[in-house]
C-alpha cells in the first residue's frame, strides 16, 4: 500500500535528517489497530512485513524521510540551550479524513545529532509503560500523545544491566514544545519563531488567525489548553514525572511519558521520579510548574505581543495571570462530578479540600477511594474515623440540594471516577513478564486499561504493601 505519510513540514534549521538505527530483526509485539486505521492505515497491512519495517525505521524509500527536530529546555529549572530529539526519529506527518493532521514519531530508534553522546536507544520496559500508560489516558479522556505500535528491535541495550531493546511509534498533534519557541528564542531567530507560532495556530488554534494580534491570541490559547490539561491530571492522581520545558506541548497534549505514575496512597508531595530529589515536580507542584513553564514560553514571544517592551511584558502577564483562575474552574470543574455534583456552590472547593485532606491523613487510595464513594460503599477496611464521618454527612447534605435525582448523581460519579488505572506495579508486572518473553500480562493489562470505568476486582485493587512501586526511570 502507499503509505498516508507525508514530509514534516520544517526547514533545516528546525530538524535535521537522521535515519535510525539499522536492525537485523525487528519483531511487532503490540499494534493499536484502531488508531492505525484511524490514520489511514489499512488493517490487513498491519501485520506485514512492511509494518514491521516502518514500526522499526527501517523502511526506506521516498515517502519516508525521518528527521530530528531540535529544540531547547529548562531541565529541572536550569537552561540547556540545545536538546533536540537525541533518540528519535519524526517520520512525516498524517492527515486523517476528518480534517486533523497528526506526526508521526519513532522512540528508542537510534542515536541523531542530538544525541549528546547517549545511544539513542530505547529498553523495553520505557516503552510498554509508555504504551500503557498514554493509552489509559486517552481512554480516560484526557489529551495525549498515542500509542500505534511497539517493536521488539532484537538488540540489547545496556542500562544498569542488558536489557531488550524496543521502539515505540507515538502518534501527536504536533511535537511542538516550549523548548522548540526557547531553542529559537536563545539564538535570537524571529524568522524562526514567526514560522513556529504560524504553524502552531495552523495546526491547534486556528481561530487566532484571526485574532488582533494572533501571536498573543496563540499565547492565551496555550494557557487555556494547560490549565484544563493539569487540571484533568489532579484530578485522575497523575504525576507526570519530568515536567521540563521541552516535554510542554504547545498542542496542551500529554507528551514525554518517562518516570510517570498514577498516586496510590493520596500524597499531595508524592514522586515517584528517581532523578526528582528535590520534589521539584511532585504531585502538588503541577499546577505551579505548569505556570512557570508557560512564563517561559512568554518570554520567546514577548516580541509578537507588542513592539513596545513594557507593553508586550504587561500583555504576557495579564495572559498568564489568568491561568490560575483557567485552572482552578477547570479543576472544579473535573472535581465536582467526581463528588456527584452537577450543580455549583462557593463552599464545594473547601468540601473536597476537605476530603483530600482526609485522604491524606488516612493513607487512602486516590482512585479506590473515589470509586467507592461512587459505589456507596465504605472507602476502606478500617472503622469510619470521626472526621470522615462528619465529611459523609456533610456531602450528603450538599448532595440533597441539588435539583438531580440521586441516580443521576451516582451515574455521573460512575463516569467520573475511573475503576482501572495504569498501576504502578501492574505496569511492573507486565514488563519483568515482557522482558522474559510473556507479553501476554502487557496485553491482558492493555485490554483493561482501555475500559476504565467498568468493575474488575481483579484490576483495580491497590498494591500490597510489597508490590509498591517507589521510583520509576525515564529510561535514557
Amino acid at each position: 500500500m502507499s503509505l498516508p505519510l507525508r514530509r514534516a513540514p520544517f526547514p533545516t534549521s528546525m530538524a535535521v535528517q537522521a535515519a535510525p538505527a539499522p536492525l537485523r530483526a525487528p519483531r511487532l509485539i503490540a499494534v493499536n489497530s484502531a488508531l492505525a486505521q484511524t490514520l489511514g492505515f489499512s488493517p490487513e497491512w498491519l501485520g506485514s512485513p512492511e509494518a514491521v519495517a516502518l514500526f522499526s525505521g527501517q523502511w526506506r524509500d521516498e515517502a519516508v524521510q525521518p528527521v530530528a527536530q531540535a529544540y531547547a529546555g529548562h531541565q529541572f529549572g536550569q537552561f540547556v540551550p540545545q536538546l533536540g530529539d537525541g533518540r528519535a526519529h519524526l517520520l512525516g506527518v498524517v492527515s486523517t479524513a476528518q480534517g486533523s493532521t497528526f506526526d508521526v514519531q519513532l522512540k528508542g530508534s537510534g542515536p541523531t545529532p542530538f544525541s549528546r553522546r547517549g545511544d539513542g536507544l530505547a529498553a523495553l520496559g520505557p516503552v510498554l509503560r509508555e504504551y500503557l500508560v498514554s493509552e489509559s489516558m486517552a481512554a480516560l479522556g484526557v489529551p495525549t500523545t498515542r500509542a500505534l505500535a511497539a517493536v521488539l528491535t532484537g538488540e540489547t541495550v545496556w542500562r544498569d544491566r542488558p536489557l531488550p531493546g524496543a521502539i515505540l511509534t507515538r502518534v501527536a498533534a504536533s511535537h511542538l514544545r516550549v523548548g522548540t519557541f526557547q531553542y529559537f528564542a536563545a539564538r535570537q531567530d524571529s524568522e524562526a519563531l514567526r514560522f513556529l507560532c504560524d504553524l502552531a495556530i495552523a495546526r491547534h488554534y486556528p481561530g487566532a488567525a484571526s485574532a488582533e494580534n494572533p501571536v498573543r491570541a496563540l499565547f492565551e490559547n496555550v494557557v487555556a489548553a494547560q490549565a484544563r490539561l493539569i487540571a484533568h491530571w489532579m484530578s485522575l492522581g497523575f504525576v507526570h514525572g519530568v515536567m521540563n520545558t521541552d516535554n510542554m506541548a504547545i498542542s496542551g497534549e500529554t507528551i514525554d511519558y518517562g518516570p510517570c505514575a498514577f498516586l496510590d496512597a493520596y500524597r499531595h508531595d508524592k514522586v515517584f521520579s528517581s532523578i526528582d530529589r528535590n520534589g521539584r515536580y511532585a504531585y502538588g507542584n503541577q499546577p505551579r510548574l505548569a505556570g512557570w513553564n508557560l512564563a517561559r514560553l512568554a518570554e520567546t514571544l514577548l516580541p509578537f505581543f507588542d513592539p513596545d517592551e513594557e507593553r508586550a511584558l504587561a500583555r504576557a502577564q495579564e495572559a498568564l495571570g489568568q491561568f490560575g483562575t483557567l485552572y482552578d474552574t477547570a479543576w472544579l470543574e473535573r472535581m465536582r462530578p467526581k463528588l456527584g455534583l452537577m450543580q455549583s456552590e462557593a463552599e464545594d472547593k473547601t468540601l473536597i479540600v476537605r476530603f483530600l485532606e482526609i485522604l491524606e491523613e488516612e493513607k487512602l487510595d486516590w482512585t479506590l477511594s473515589f470509586r467507592r464513594l461512587s459505589r456507596n460503599e465504605p472507602l476502606s477496611e478500617k472503622p469510619v474515623s470521626d472526621a470522615l464521618g462528619g465529611w459523609l454527612a456533610d456531602w450528603k447534605t450538599r448532595r440533597a440540594r441539588e435539583k438531580a435525582l440521586p441516580a443521576e448523581q451516582n451515574r455521573l460519579m460512575a463516569q467520573s471516577n475511573p475503576a482501572v488505572i495504569a498501576r504502578n506495579h501492574r505496569i511492573a508486572e507486565a514488563i519483568d513478564a515482557a522482558e522474559h518473553g510473556d507479553f501476554e500480562v502487557f496485553q491482558r493489562l492493555l485490554a483493561r486499561l482501555v475500559r476504565p470505568f467498568e468493575d474488575d476486582a481483579d484490576y483495580e485493587t491497590p498494591p500490597l504493601p510489597e508490590e509498591v512501586v517507589q521510583a520509576t526511570f525515564c529510561g535514557t
